[in-house]
């Protein structure tokens, strides 16, 4: 038997075939929906004959997804009231998130700037 499910074996047609046999038959019978029942069969074989496909990775088994690499919180945006049909941004805001890194040497750089103009006062 091929592990390539797009390859139709002779053995997985019949397991196809009988799943949507039973499939039709626990309906009730209907009338002019075989391939329903035979898309519905590919779907469950497929599901069974690789069950791992779709696994996830647990991610508290693996606390950094790369070593070395740490992922920080993206701050949300605010709206301002601008309508997307609007050209109402003229560049004053950065339309990306900061990182940490930059948050922290923006606010070291306004209270710099706060403490040399109270200086001159």
């Amino acid at each position: 038997m091929s592990d390539n499910p797009l390859i139709m074996t002779p053995e997985r047609e019949t397991r196809i075939r009988t799943r949507a046999y039973h499939l039709w038959q626990a309906d009730g019978e209907p009338q002019n929906r075989e391939i329903e029942y035979w898309t519905r069969a590919e779907e469950l074989i497929a599901m069974e004959d690789h069950a791992g496909a779709a696994l996830a990775p647990n991610p508290m088994t693996r606390p950094e997804p790369m070593p070395g690499v740490t992922v920080e919180e993206a701050a949300i945006q605010e709206n301002y009231g601008e309508f997307p049909d609007r050209f109402a941004d003229q560049g004053d805001r950065r339309q990306t998130p900061m990182t940490k890194a930059e948050e922290r040497a923006e606010e070291a750089q306004e209270d710099r700037a706060r403490t040399a103009s109270a200086a001159a006062r």
